[in-house]
């Protein structure tokens, strides 16, 4: 069975995950080169500049975490799926992917109570608050919830019908 085309949820997940990854990406690199060209020629270089990369960095990594699992990209054993009849597949990989989200909704929870705790740390030079790299695991984790809750509803409308030996009804591992 191919894979369903993305819906809207998804393609605006990937489209705010890349804009992240280009903007935070681009930002880094031209600091950093800023930064390198100005200590070789002049021997100094920019206060700041080694708080910008240390705080986008995290947004970096966590747009990829999320668009590596809407891929598909991460580990997965499916053996066991794969021994399931279709309708036990549906029913696994529902109640799977269910827990998975609420997995997910309780890290994106627990993050945001911690946000008041950690805004109160300030970064050295810019004084910028401990809560923005805080913020981007809750935000990467509410959005891994929403697209886990997508394959929990795709899994479930799914229906068990004949298919082709050795492929799947329903991927386990995919967004």
């Amino acid at each position: 069975m191919q894979a369903a085309a993305p819906g809207l949820i998804e393609r605006a997940v990937a489209a705010v995950c890349r804009a992240v990854l280009w903007l935070s990406t681009s930002v880094i690199f031209v600091i950093l080169v800023a930064n390198t060209v100005l200590r070789y020629a002049t021997g100094s270089s920019l206060q700041w500049a080694n708080e910008v990369p240390e705080l986008l960095f995290p947004w970096l990594v966590m747009a990829g975490v999320v668009i590596a699992a809407q891929h598909g990209a991460h580990i997965a054993t499916t053996f066991l799926m794969e021994a399931l009849p279709a309708a036990g597949r549906r029913l696994v990989a529902t109640g799977a992917w269910l827990v998975v989200a609420a997995l997910y909704g309780t890290l994106a929870g627990a993050t945001f109570r911690m946000l008041e705790i950690v805004h109160d740390e300030k970064s050295p030079i810019l004084q910028l608050p401990g809560s923005i790299t805080y913020a981007c695991v809750m935000v990467g984790m509410a959005l891994l919830g929403l697209l886990a809750l997508q394959s929990a509803w795709r899994a479930w409308a799914v229906r068990p019908a004949a298919e082709p030996a050795g492929e799947p009804a329903i991927p386990s591992a995919h967004w």
